[in-house]
C-alpha cells in the first residue's frame, strides 16, 4: 500500500510540475498561439485552392486536347 501511494504521489507531482514547466516555457500565450495557427491554417487553404485550380486547367486543357485532336 505504501508503494501505491508513493508512487501516485510522484505520477501527482511530476503532472504538476511538468505542467507548471509547460505554462513557463509556452512560447506563445492562448490567443496568440490561436492566431499563429489560424493564419498558418488559412496560407494552407489558400495554397490548396491555387493548385486546385492549377491542376484543373491543366487537366481540362487535357481533356480539350483528347476531344479535339490537332491534325498534322
Amino acid at each position: 500500500m505504501k508503494k501505491a501511494m508513493a508512487f501516485i504521489f510522484g505520477a501527482v507531482l511530476g503532472g504538476v510540475l511538468g505542467g507548471i514547466t509547460a505554462l513557463l516555457l509556452a512560447p506563445y500565450s492562448g490567443e496568440e498561439l490561436r492566431t499563429v495557427i489560424q493564419k498558418e491554417v488559412d496560407t494552407i487553404q489558400i495554397e490548396i485552392k491555387e493548385a486546385a485550380q492549377k491542376k484543373r486547367a491543366e487537366l481540362e486543357e487535357q481533356l480539350d486536347e483528347l476531344i479535339h485532336p490537332q491534325e498534322s
